[in-house]
């Protein structure tokens, strides 16, 4: 790939008048075919609503909220021609309006914006000069044709107490292994802040491979039909997941907070290859410059800290809730070191040489040093950490830290903490995470809660200093809520069997072997809702019925809390109201 320079006018700034609109005949001009809007104005839609909707097909989205500024972004299709990852059709000029009511008599901001196939006619801008703490309605143009109207929330003022900060918290949402209930849960409501996006926003995976349950059935198929690797293929698969109904009604409805984990570039990826990346793909790091283009160009997301084009620059950063909480979101890809490896599969864990080797990193130096700032910082009460995979040790055979050290005298074998299960987690990286948790101690950090997606399943735990010695000894650094799964699959899903039968053993046995772990389900799927006030952050876990039913039920399952200070965890009574 030969990215465009950052400096290009197109990715400049927007100009500020958004020029006259053109009549109707005009849009109908514009080569997606006046046939399409006929058969919706058939259907009873309007023919300026079936015009948005053809050409700004992908919907409306928004991002990273701060108290003046927020991001909005969509896609237009200016021609028939003009398809996700073609590089075909002409540069345009779409509009944007922002105002403070949904039917637009008080536009506040607008302005206009180029796009082209450079960019694959996506649509980004940093909009600024809002007012803290209100809600905002946007929308965007194109020769007369609007799209859907989206709404958002601004952050509070830096020095505001706001009562609550509520976000919907997901990940892992796989095309081919179900439908979105889970979006189309969160978009339902109206009681959220902002949705916080953990990674594995979308999968890369060719059809027929990873989709539903054991037999990886596609309850519907991946596009591009292949394992996507060039650019093109990252922008259509990005177009794709942006067709899905619940996935732009939840956009439409509220501002997203992302990060991505693996499967955005591909499967158990670090700084320099990744698990599932052959050599005849071509090289590493040029698929992973056009996968951080695509998602750079296709999310309303601030990258180096800003909403221009810079092929995958710094994706970790801060948002800050007026005095209640302060969000840092990881990246945990793009600098780490190769994953160690395991050793051959055996009755339980063996010993794996290397995740406590402090010259091996998940965080990378800047990152890590960014984060313990991030930690430290005063002004916020509550340190919400956006984490892509889980920090809380999940290990067997763990010994109280001060046996470790003669333990290896002997034997050379033990990681710091105990035995692994899985070391594409933090577990695999035990130096760095033994450094953000000695810093949370050190400088008496308090009210640190790590919030979590990746591995299908939902988790509530304290955060041991040493982990053999817990909870007799030595204290908790915080506390870690991991979300379960949209779609991807979980334990019952890849075992065939029925939910809360085997999963229920192998729950037993972590929670005996790691007792800072106070919750666990491993065979459900949906989304979480977290609340946080002065005294207390709370986790709602809410599961779906059947992937495969585009309308299946919802229900509210379990909630723990912990209480500002305590950095315990402790069942809730119920969700938040």
């Amino acid at each position: 790939m030969s990215p465009r320079p950052a400096s290009s006018p197109l990715d400049a700034a927007p100009v500020t008048d958004s020029g006259p609109a053109l009549p109707r005949r005009a849009v109908l001009a514009t080569g997606a075919g006046a046939a399409a809007v006929g058969v919706l104005a058939g259907a009873g839609v309007a023919p300026a609503e079936a015009a948005g909707r053809r050409v700004f097909r992908h919907g409306v989205a928004s991002g990273d909220p701060l108290p003046r500024r927020v991001v909005i972004w969509t896609r237009v299709t200016p021609t028939s021609a003009s398809r996700p990852g073609s590089g075909r059709g002409p540069a345009v000029t779409v509009s944007w309006e922002v105002a403070t009511d949904a039917r637009f008599r008080r536009v506040v901001r607008r302005g206009s914006f180029a796009t082209g196939p450079h960019r694959d006619h996506t649509v980004k801008v940093d909009v600024a000069g809002l007012r803290p703490a209100t809600e905002y309605h946007y929308r965007f143009t194109y020769r007369g044709a609007r799209s859907r109207v989206g709404r958002l929330r601004t952050a509070p003022a830096a020095t505001a107490r706001p009562r609550n900060l509520r976000l919907g918290i997901v990940s892992c949402a796989n095309w081919q292994a179900g439908f979105f209930a889970a979006y189309r849960a969160l978009a339902q409501r109206d009681d959220l802040h902002a949705v916080l996006h953990l990674g594995d926003y979308l999968y890369e995976y060719a059809p027929g491979e990873y989709g539903e349950g054991s037999e990886e059935r596609d309850v519907r198929r991946h596009d591009p039909a292949r394992e996507i690797v060039s650019l093109e293929d990252y922008r259509r698969r990005h177009a794709q997941y942006k067709t899905d109904p619940d996935l732009q009604a939840l956009h439409a409805r509220y501002a997203f907070i992302v990060t991505w984990d693996d499967h955005e570039v591909t499967n158990d990826q670090w700084r320099a290859g990744a698990e599932n990346h052959q050599p005849d793909e071509g090289s590493y790091r040029a698929r992973r410059a056009r996968a951080h283009r695509a998602y750079d160009e296709w999310m309303p997301v601030r990258m180096g800290g800003t909403a221009a084009l810079r092929d995958g620059t710094r994706l970790f950063r801060r948002l800050r809730f007026g005095r209640l909480a302060e969000i840092s979101m990881l990246d945990l890809r793009t600098y780490r070191s190769q994953q160690v490896r395991t050793p051959a599969p055996t009755p339980v864990p063996a010993p794996t040489p290397g995740v406590s080797d402090p010259d091996r990193t998940i965080l990378g130096a800047q990152q890590l040093a960014w984060l313990k700032a991030s930690l430290r910082r005063g002004g916020a009460q509550w340190k919400l950490v956006g984490n892509p995979v889980m920090i809380a040790p999940v290990t067997f055979a763990a010994l109280p830290r001060d046996l470790i050290a003669p333990v290896n005298d002997v034997t050379g074998l033990l990681p710091d903490d105990g035995l692994p299960y899985n070391v594409d987690q933090w577990d695999g990286y035990t130096a760095d995470r033994r450094e953000v948790f000695m810093h949370i101690r050190d400088r008496q950090v308090t009210d640190t809660v790590f919030l979590t997606g990746d591995i299908h399943s939902g988790w509530a735990c304290e955060l041991p200093y040493d982990t053999g010695a817990y909870p007799v000894a030595g204290g908790s650094a915080g506390v870690e809520f991991v979300c379960t799964s949209v779609t991807s699959n979980n334990l019952k899903d890849i075992l065939g069997v029925p939910p809360r039968t085997a999963s229920r053993a192998v729950e037993e046995a972590i929670k005996l072997n790691n007792r800072h772990v106070k919750y666990l389900d491993f065979d459900s799927h949906g989304f979480s809702v977290l609340d946080v006030t002065a005294e207390r952050a709370q986790m709602d876990w809410f599961v779906i019925g059947s992937r495969s039913d585009r309308r299946t039920s919802v229900r509210h399952s379990v909630s723990y809390l912990t209480r500002s200070g305590t950095a315990k965890v402790e069942r809730a009574r119920g969700p938040v109201r």
